[in-house]
């Protein structure tokens, strides 16, 4: 097992190394307008996993993979060719599902929110069904003095 702290700056390197290289640009047209967000390597630097994200519709994210996977050996030959490890590791790309998450997490919050003022509104217009305050309370007791200078005064 690698020490964490070198597959992680494996991990960096090789995300920037992919990213120079598409900035440069590969020769095919069906490559859309990508973003590598994130690369994680496996323990023993074997294998790294390339998340990206395409900006567009499902046929540009369709085109885009099918390009990086036509072009996974050129770039994993500049990774080779860059980074001071015995082994290239092999590359997958995978398409990051970050935009889509994110607006399936804001529709649930504009319904959690759309649902928070309905209820507010239903609050309040609401009645109790009994008392306002249901619990018993205990109930005042007279003190024996006082009963008995009350109904001196009355005169009994």
């Amino acid at each position: 097992m690698v020490d964490p702290a070198r597959a992680r700056k494996l991990a960096d390197r090789i995300k920037v190394i992919v990213a120079k290289r598409l900035e440069r640009g590969l020769r095919d047209p069906r490559l859309g307008f990508l973003t590598i967000t994130d690369v994680k390597v496996t323990g023993d630097l074997q294998h790294a996993s390339v998340f990206y994200t395409v900006y567009g519709t499902a046929e540009e994210r369709e085109g885009t993979a099918a390009a990086l996977k036509a072009a996974t050996g050129l770039l994993r030959t500049e990774v080779g060719k860059n980074i001071t490890s015995r082994l290239t590791p092999s590359l997958e790309f995978i398409l990051d599902a970050i935009p889509e998450n994110a607006a399936h997490i804001e529709d649930l919050l504009r319904e959690a929110r759309d649902r928070d003022t309905e209820v507010a509104g239903l609050a309040a217009s609401a009645h109790y069904a009994g008392d306002e305050d249901p619990y018993i309370k205990p109930r005042e007791f007279v003190d024996d003095e006082d009963e008995s200078d009350a109904l001196d005064r009355d005169g009994e």
